[in-house]
């Protein structure tokens, strides 16, 4: 039974969830073509068609290539409920550049064109964290000078080499229709047909660096000088641009449309020389949770069930689960309300419940207002000491518990050889979680999804072996067991496979519970808390290592039947906390349903009101009823014979 387990859950891991997640990155780097070539008809299509004459053939033949490919990859995209209308928008798109209308009409077509790809098939248009515009000038200077020239006016050494010649960035009439983003995708990208190759071999922060410091060079220090003190009066210019990923996706052109045309551009020019003037984190990702909430409203009264969904659940893993640590940290009711509230909303939203859905959308935007105030917050040192504290008391006594319980049995069955696998589980998965930080501060993005998914799959694991543990345990605790067990050479059934399975039992449960950890501590940490949240996480390992101590010592005292009796019993109640704490993870990222139940909540014991959670627990509950049951009847048989 446990290789069934592990083959089973070895087999959505390492099989099913990277292919899927293969397969998500192929659709987004598409769509980012898609959208990439779109901006090229939106900005470029004014310089080869005006008054409905031809200025440029090259230019316009271009035009003509561009939509037409668009309309191609468009068709490749993966069926998705919106996706003729995005072919029907491409086809009106593609006549009236054969027809030479005018360029603000074709350009606002294909900027709304764009925009709707996105919608339906969504893709990160920020850097992952805040650019480096020192390394993205170095970078300029040496990758793209040669041609575009120190200051952005396309005279570099080979410049005149160059047909077409290259773009001159520092030009501002041309530079106010680009967004960072579409420089980013140029830089990816490249050009087809142009010397602008791709630059794929730099990483993706480097990109973002090099595109950030290139949407500079159209602007002048009295530009951000001026920006720099509208920035500082204006709140009503900060709620234009909340965060980064609006800083990296607008153009100076759009922003004008949306503020006075006179502010746009200063403020641009100041935000994209020194975007850590935003509050990067919080307010931008509660937005987006915001945006796509109403989008996946408007999908619903559409009659687009399939978008409206994806859109809820976008609005989770997009918008809330970013910050969930964060806010978890700083206000864990509000975070709390607003996770049942978001599952709610998915729900009403499956089920079609089209006034269900508004009522609870009305209450989420509200909520995520009060998030927004939150994570704005400063953080004292008290309450930084205390939060820090908490977490990892919260996310460490669960695995402490199992780790001690395993300890606790080997010392007792006098298996110290054994003793080494359990102590390297629980060792590598401190390494492995430092490693985790490192990965996901400095090198990838980890996505909500793959986080919740990490933590769902781990906790359903460890509960499934906790299961078979716990039966175990439960056998021997039965009079007359042990002593024949320890007859029959406990090394038999004590072998190298049950150890190594100790091993990544250990190993499972506590990295589970460091990769949790490790996403607070990160959404906490900051240059002037550091030492706060650090003496925390010294208290915490004190305190702990004192509970396991305790643990170790009472245990060591309990009699042989009564020590596997309470460990049993123990086990058994860690593996329903973590098969209720992984199912509800894996209904987060959409890949079990969700449907409620009228039951409290207690995250403390992995109930959460679904039926899927709820069901998953009371088959393992029925699974410890039946072993019990079965021990006791073999119990008095033996007995009898």
């Amino acid at each position: 039974m446990k290789k069934l387990y592990f083959f089973f859950t070895l087999l959505l891991s390492a099989v099913l969830l990277p292919q899927a997640h293969a397969d998500e990155l192929a659709t987004q780097k598409q769509a980012k073509q898609i959208w990439q070539l779109l901006d090229y008809v939106s900005v470029d299509y004014g310089k080869a068609v005006k008054d409905g004459q031809t200025v440029s053939q090259n230019e316009y033949k271009e035009m003509q290539e561009f939509a037409q490919s668009a309309e191609l990859q468009l068709a490749e995209l993966p069926d998705n409920a919106g996706k003729s209308d995005l072919l029907r928008k491409a086809a009106i798109l593609r006549n009236n550049i054969a027809a030479k209308a005018s360029a603000s009409t074709v350009s606002d077509m294909a900027h709304g064109l764009a925009s709707s790809l996105l919608v339906l098939y969504p893709v990160p248009m920020s850097p992952a964290r805040l650019p480096d515009l020192q390394q993205g000038m170095r970078l300029y200077q040496s990758q793209c000078a040669a041609c575009h020239g120190i200051t952005g006016h396309a005279d570099g050494p080979l410049a005149s080499k160059l047909s077409p010649p290259p773009i001159a960035l520092g030009d501002h009439e041309r530079a106010r229709e680009r967004s960072v983003f579409a420089l980013q995708q140029i830089i990816t990208q490249g050009v087809k047909g142009t010397s602008m190759r791709s630059f794929s071999e730099l990483t993706d922060d480097e990109r973002w660096n090099i595109a950030f410091f290139a949407s500079t060079l159209s602007y002048t220090d009295s530009d951000r000088q001026t920006g720099a003190r509208l920035w500082s009066s204006r709140s009503d210019l900060r709620v234009a641009i909340p965060g980064l990923s609006k800083l990296s996706e607008v153009s100076e052109s759009a922003l004008g449309k949306v503020v006075n045309p006179e502010n746009a551009k200063p403020i641009l020019a100041y935000l994209r020389s020194t975007p850590e003037a935003l509050n990067a984190q919080s307010a931008e990702s509660l937005i987006i949770a915001k945006d796509k909430l109403r989008a996946s409203l408007s999908a619903l009264d559409g009659g687009d069930a399939p978008t409206a969904s994806k859109l809820a659940l976008s609005a989770y893993l997009d918008g809330f689960e970013p910050v969930e640590p964060a806010l978890a940290a700083k206000n864990r009711p509000l975070f709390e309300d607003i996770e049942k509230n978001m599952g709610a909303f998915r729900n009403a939203i499956t089920a079609g419940q089209k006034e269900e859905a508004r009522a609870i959308e009305k209450k989420l935007q509200g909520l995520l207002t009060e998030g927004q105030s939150a994570l704005g917050a400063s953080n004292d040192p008290l309450s930084t000491y205390l939060g820090a504290l908490t977490i990892l008391l919260r996310e460490g006594l669960e695995a402490l518990l199992v780790v001690v319980a395993i300890l606790a049995f080997l010392k007792k069955a006098e298996r110290s050889d054994v003793l080494p696998y359990v102590h390297a589980g629980w060792v590598t998965a401190l390494v492995a979680g430092g490693l985790t930080w490192g990965v996901a501060t400095y090198l990838v993005e980890l996505s909500g999804a793959s986080r919740e998914m990490t933590e769902g799959f781990s906790a359903i694991f460890a509960s499934l072996v906790l299961l078979a543990v716990g039966v175990w345990m439960h056998q021997k605790s039965m009079a007359g067991r042990w002593q024949a067990y320890v007859k029959q050479k406990l090394s038999s059934a004590l072998n190298r496979k049950s150890a190594m399975m100790l091993f990544l039992l250990s190993f499972i449960t506590v990295y589970r519970e460091v990769f949790e950890t490790v996403l607070f501590y990160a959404a906490l940490w900051t240059q002037d808390n550091g030492i706060y949240l650090l003496a925390g996480l010294g208290s915490g390992i004190v305190i702990l290592a004192g509970v396991a101590w305790l643990l170790l010592r009472s245990s060591a005292r309990l009699p042989i039947s009564q020590f596997f009796l309470y460990s049993s019993a123990l086990v058994g109640i860690l593996a329903i906390v973590l098969m209720g704490k992984g199912i509800a993870a894996l209904q987060k990222v959409g890949l079990l349903e969700n449907t409620p139940m009228l039951i409290p909540r207690v995250d403390a014991l992995g109930v959460y009101p679904s039926f899927q959670t709820i069901g998953a627990q009371v088959l393992v509950i029925l699974i410890i009823v039946a072993s019990l049951v079965y021990n006791r009847m073999s119990q008095r048989k033996a007995a009898r014979q």
